[in-house]
């Protein structure tokens, strides 16, 4: 059997994947923007935004702008390394003939 790479366990999550794979094809996204294309809450996509930016993948910066906060996110390039490992770990998996593969 070929071992497989282990899949990183931020990535995983669907509404963090969601969200790295927003923000690494823009230059930046705002909170309402995020939330508006994950259909996420907005309490569970500020937990996960917030663990992202602690894991270094994303920055967040917060503003006062139109009379309201903003909040803005940016992929780091940490978070383009691991996105891509993860897509190269993922794909790994997906190969046909692998053991990973049965269909």
């Amino acid at each position: 059997m070929t071992p497989f790479r282990e899949l990183d366990p931020l990535l995983h999550s669907q509404l963090r994947l969601a969200i790295i794979s927003i923000l690494i094809s823009v230059d930046s996204a705002d909170f309402s923007y995020l939330r508006e294309k994950t259909e996420a809450t907005a309490g569970n996509l500020s937990v996960q935004i917030g663990k992202l930016k602690d894991a270094g993948y994303i920055s967040v910066s917060k503003s006062f702008g139109e009379s309201y906060p903003q909040t803005m996110c940016r992929i780091t390039d940490l978070g383009r390394q691991k996105f891509a490992e993860y897509v190269a770990a993922l794909g790994d998996y997906l190969k046909p003939g692998s053991e990973g593969l049965k269909v």
